[in-house]
């Protein structure tokens, strides 16, 4: 009965052992909790986390970009309303409004159903494993890539093609792909790219291997959005609705504009969120 008992202890200490060692049981997903979720991974395995608290960025919020304003509102619409739409990437200057585009965008339609999930870079080799869970779902993901780009070799890159046109598969009625990246072809383009271009003989040209492959992700997006940088008076206007945001009056506006193009010579930018932490600062400063 003693050998008995030692056996089973010594079990039990061995299947501790074992549960440690063994992957977690991912969390059960509660789709009412929240509107947006992140994609984590954990002892190799992944699972959606819920974000409680978004931002409330609305589309009024976004200044001196109407035309790519106007291109996303509406592609996000068909979509929500089960038409057909694009994945989309927003490429060009910094601060100027990418992401948080994206995030009124899902303010905008959020009682209507769209749902966000966003996925880091490294974890884009998952991609196949997200659509499984949600493409029953009743809701319409956007699945959302931010300052995406990628260094050779890297193996989201394969992953992300293979989403966004590449599979055996169809695509996923109610699953879309949007990213952002300062990148217009997403990976690293070098002078030695172009030495694989082929001239013939009546002066056409034809991109090598290397180019092709380089520009074959960006094409498998099906909109692209480009953003520029800010000129000075655009940038002061961003500057005033987000002073009056935070409750200044236009005289404080006109008070602050030395000092708003002062922050923005330092900053070496006239960028939107440039423009949005000087108002900050500034108001803060005020109370």
């Amino acid at each position: 009965m003693d050998k008995l008992e030692q056996f089973l202890s010594r079990a039990e200490q061995l299947l501790g052992r074992l549960e440690t060692l063994l992957p977690p049981t991912a969390p059960e997903i509660t789709w009412d909790s929240a509107v947006a979720f992140r994609w984590r991974t954990r002892q190799g395995r992944g699972y959606l986390q819920p974000v409680p608290n978004i931002s409330l960025i609305g589309l009024d919020d976004l200044q001196n970009i109407e035309r790519q304003k106007h291109l996303i509102e509406q592609n996000t619409r068909q979509f929500v309303m089960s038409q057909p739409a694009n994945n989309v990437l927003l490429t060009g200057a910094r601060g100027t409004g990418k992401s948080s585009l994206i995030k009124a965008c899902l303010n905008q339609f959020k009682d209507q159903g769209l749902r966000l999930i966003e996925v880091d870079k490294d974890d884009l080799h998952d991609l196949g494993d997200i659509v499984d869970l949600i493409t029953t779902r009743p809701e319409r993901f956007i699945v959302f890539c931010d300052d995406l780009s990628f260094e050779e070799g890297e193996s989201g890159y394969k992953a992300l093609k293979v989403a966004l046109d590449g599979s055996i598969a169809a695509q996923s009625d109610n699953v879309l792909i949007y990213a952002t990246s300062n990148r217009r072809h997403l990976l690293p383009e070098y002078m030695s790219d172009n030495e694989s271009y082929k001239h013939t003989n009546d002066g056409e040209i034809h991109p090598g291997e290397v180019i092709e492959e380089k520009i074959s992700l960006s094409e498998r997006f099906g909109l692209w959005v480009s953003f520029y940088p800010f000129k000075q008076d655009d940038y002061l206007s961003i500057v005033a609705h987000w002073m009056k945001h935070f409750g200044r009056t236009d005289d404080d506006v006109a008070a602050a504009r030395g000092d708003a193009l002062v922050w923005a010579l330092e900053r070496g930018s006239r960028s939107g969120r440039v423009a949005w932490q000087f108002a900050r600062d500034w108001s803060g400063r005020q109370q």
